[in-house]
């Protein structure tokens, strides 16, 4: 029986550990919704290979495994290091704009205009703030020099965090509109646009997008928030984006670390009042990169994470380069499930009263999902069954978190891969011009058969009436099976 599959769902980062069609057939049977595509490191012919093995193990098996294409962003790093650079407290780093081969007295810095944004006293944050050096001068052109505050190895590549500095960066960089149209060539089914500070960085991809010749089905965009005035600005980029991702590497680097738990709390709150999925990344069970088994505060971590409501949780380094990565996935859905069969999550999500405007076009429709909502858990309904093509009700009824699977069923193939990130949606193809009455019937065994209900569960049905008109959902159906 598909009757107790668990609602949050995981997202895996993919990369060496993990490209490879038999690795990524075990990750979808431990538990992957959705794979992660990193463009930091990301080399086109392999991305390729490795979005045709995942859509073909989709259509062997018949998941609906999503893809989420994440652009870089204004990432700062430092060049290439030397094996076994090591800073002391109190040691001279020189940053140059020079490609060169670091090493623990110079290195080079990827961001060019680094000499003209920083100034003497400005914090310089490296490999997630495990090293903290403090700027003493900067000749404005092509050179900073910088004192070790807090030492330790110094590696190739690492991120660098200015927490302090005003970076004149865009959202979106030369390397970003590249991967980004690359990615709506490979009709992936969501872009996350990292460091989103303002509306207008969400609005400028979506410019973009709209030049893409074959981006007709408006690929939904993900914002990550890592930076102080991303969480400042919270709901106008809500406004914008499709989905929210609590980047939380660099958001601890950004703000104080003891702010973080409360404002991912704040996150996933404010995500679901506005209808959009989110998601929690970044160190979730990151000892299990070189270790079988998680750290307990790991374990708590994820299982929080459900807690507070989000829509799926993600695994970074843990499957893209560590030793154990379908382990990872198989605890990480362990830790789910259970938590979600406890009584502090069954009663925790209680639907989202909102005040709706009556002129809204999607007035109706948002109305009948409330009320399927409520109806469900009120009376102990299975599942909310609901036809989509745009994947709009979707969205909706499973911001609401309901206590019932929320199954899915569109003639949009594009839809299906993409509400697989959503939390408790399991979505289908179905393809029938068929009368109202007739798709319910059918829908209705095809449930059965799926095995999410029994024959005499209650169901609740969400349709557009006439069905064949592709109209608005506007009628509610309580059903048995």
């Amino acid at each position: 029986m598909n009757k107790y599959l668990k609602k949050t769902k995981i997202i895996a980062t993919l990369g060496p550990a993990s490209s490879d069609k038999e690795t990524m057939l075990q990750l979808i049977q431990a538990g992957v919704d959705v794979f992660r595509i990193n463009f930091s490191h990301a080399d086109y012919d392999l991305v390729k290979k490795n979005v045709n093995a995942i859509r073909e193990l989709n259509q062997e098996y018949g998941y609906s495994v999503g893809i989420l294409g994440d652009l870089q962003g204004p990432k700062l790093r430092v060049g290439v290091v030397k094996e076994g650079s090591y800073l002391n407290p109190g040691d001279i780093l020189t940053f140059t704009n020079e490609k060169i081969e670091g090493d623990s007295t110079r290195v080079y810095m990827t961001y060019q205009q680094f000499p003209q944004d920083v100034k003497a006293g400005e914090r310089i944050l490296i490999d997630d703030g495990k090293l903290v050096l403090e700027v003493i001068e900067t000749n404005n052109v092509d050179t900073v020099k910088a004192k070790t505050i807090q030492g330790g190895p110094l590696s190739s590549k690492k991120g660098v965090n200015l927490p302090n500095t005003n970076v004149s960066l865009p959202a979106l960089t030369e390397k970003d509109i590249e991967d980004a149209n690359f990615m709506l060539d490979l009709e992936l089914d969501w872009i996350a646009l990292s460091f989103v500070r303002h509306a207008q960085d969400i609005i400028d991809l979506k410019e973009l997008m709209k030049k893409h010749p074959t981006n007709k089905h408006k690929t939904p965009i993900i914002a990550k928030i890592e930076k102080p005035e991303g969480v400042k600005n919270i709901e106008q980029i809500l406004l914008e984006c499709d989905g929210l991702m609590v980047a939380r590497g660099d958001l601890g680097v950004e703000v104080p670390m003891e702010e973080v738990p409360a404002i991912q709390k704040n996150l996933v709150a404010i995500a679901r009042k506005y209808a959009k999925p989110v998601i929690i990344a970044t160190q979730m069970m990151e000892t299990m990169i070189n270790s079988l088994t998680p750290t307990r505060a790991e374990v708590n971590d994820v299982a929080n994470s459900v807690l507070d409501g989000a829509d799926a949780v993600m695994l970074s380094g843990e499957t893209s380069v560590g030793k154990y990565p379908v382990d990872v996935v198989a605890n990480m859905s362990k830790i789910v499930k259970n938590i979600e069969q406890t009584h502090f999550y069954q009663n925790k999500n209680a639907p989202i009263e909102h005040e709706f405007n009556c002129v809204d076009e999607r007035f109706i429709t948002n109305r009948v999902c409330l009320a399927a909502v409520r109806i469900a858990k009120t009376t102990n309904v299975e599942a909310i069954i609901t036809l989509t093509y745009s994947g709009y009700t979707a969205f909706q009824i499973s911001a609401h978190r309901p206590n019932s699977n929320i199954i899915v069923f569109s003639s949009n193939k594009r839809v299906l891969t993409m509400l697989n990130l959503l939390w408790g949606v399991r979505a289908f193809h179905y393809d029938m011009q068929k009368s109202t009455d007739e798709t319910i019937i059918q829908v209705n065994m095809l449930t059965h058969t799926k095995g999410y209900v029994e024959q005499g569960d209650f169901v609740i049905n969400l349709n557009a009436t006439p069905a064949y008109e592709g109209g608005k959902t506007n009628t509610l159906r309580l059903t048995t099976i």
